[in-house]
């Protein structure tokens, strides 16, 4: 692709041209090396047009009802006149590199509507639950007038937390359980969770939902206070029948509209472009490391030696930045 190609194709996205959204995605998303030129034309055309969404970041287990919460949400966003777009991360085999990529197929009735735009991605080899090129993509669809962006990880983990870095609220979902089940949930997710929801709060787990819903309020007085004052809610919610779907967005608006009275999304927006540019720094130095002759040629002797313990890892990665530097 040409620079003028790339330059095309940024007016179309902004035209709001959803086959040329996507395929502004893919060239986002490629790992060739020549589609790096044009890909960064391509965001520097963008970027001036974007960050007008409000971002929300949703994580849960798999089987709390991600997709489903995010169609029911989608859809009532959609009925009060937004466009949604939803960036939606699947997991990728560690043997075939292969990904389902079902979101579509679970979000059925979402994915008709015109008003919203959903992208599967595999979620590679990056950890955080995210796709690696997910912060680049948020910027395509809000270039392309989407204002409000929901990106959905793979799970909840220690490394999911790279989703709260990129968003500008982190919602997370749970399932019903007895308070035993706070012991089986990471404190560093929690903690970084700006909405909390106990979803499937319908027939018989609604009691158990509700029971819920007071134990992880009160596990939540034990977390450290926040430095921005905000109390986080605790709420019970049924995705499948889209209740207290108006409530739970209401709650994003109050939370959105508090830290930017106080400046704080733009602060953090701030922190997290600063962050995005280090990422990319150890994601491009790694790469172009791999791809310098005298290492590549050095790799799997070390990599063999390093096996079959004859050297400890820490001296093999020496030698290999040392090998890159010079």
């Amino acid at each position: 692709m040409t620079d003028s190609d790339a330059q095309l194709l940024a007016k179309d996205v902004l035209g709001g041209d959803r086959r040329a959204l996507a395929r502004a995605i893919t060239l986002i998303e490629s790992r060739r090396p020549q589609d790096r030129a044009p890909a960064r034309l391509l965001l520097e055309e963008l970027v001036p047009h974007a960050g007008k969404s409000i971002r929300v970041g949703i994580s849960g287990v798999p089987g709390v009802g991600k997709s489903t919460f995010i169609e029911s949400l989608g859809n009532y966003l959609i009925d009060e006149g937004h466009k949604v777009a939803v960036l939606a991360v699947d997991p990728t085999s560690a043997v075939s590199g292969g990904s389902i990529l079902g979101d579509k197929t679970r979000m059925e009735y979402l994915s008709r509507r015109t008003e919203a735009f959903i992208r599967p991605s595999p979620a590679g080899e990056t950890l955080g639950g995210v796709a690696r090129r997910t912060r680049e993509t948020m910027l395509a669809v809000e270039a392309a007038g989407f204002d409000v962006v929901l990106v959905e990880t793979v799970g909840v983990g220690q490394s999911e937390t790279t989703v709260s870095r990129m968003t500008d609220m982190f919602l997370l979902l749970l399932l019903p359980a007895g308070g035993d089940e706070l012991q089986g949930i990471k404190r560093g997710i929690v903690e970084l969770a700006d909405l909390i929801l106990v979803n499937k709060a319908d027939g018989n787990l609604a009691i158990p939902a509700e029971q819920s819903v007071a134990d992880y309020r009160k596990a939540m007085m034990f977390m450290a206070h926040r430095a921005d004052g905000w109390q986080v809610p605790v709420e019970a919610m049924s995705a499948l029948n889209g209740e207290r779907t108006v409530e739970v967005w209401k709650i994003v608006e109050e939370y959105q509209a508090m830290r930017g009275g106080k400046g704080l999304v733009a602060r953090k927006r701030a922190e997290q472009a600063i962050n995005w540019m280090w990422s990319e720094i150890r994601n491009g130095l790694v790469e172009r490391l791999r791809a310098t002759p005298d290492v590549a040629a050095r790799v799997a002797e070390l990599e063999q030696a390093v096996r079959e313990s004859k050297i400890s890892p820490t001296t093999a990665a020496d030698e290999l930045m040392e090998l890159f530097i010079k």
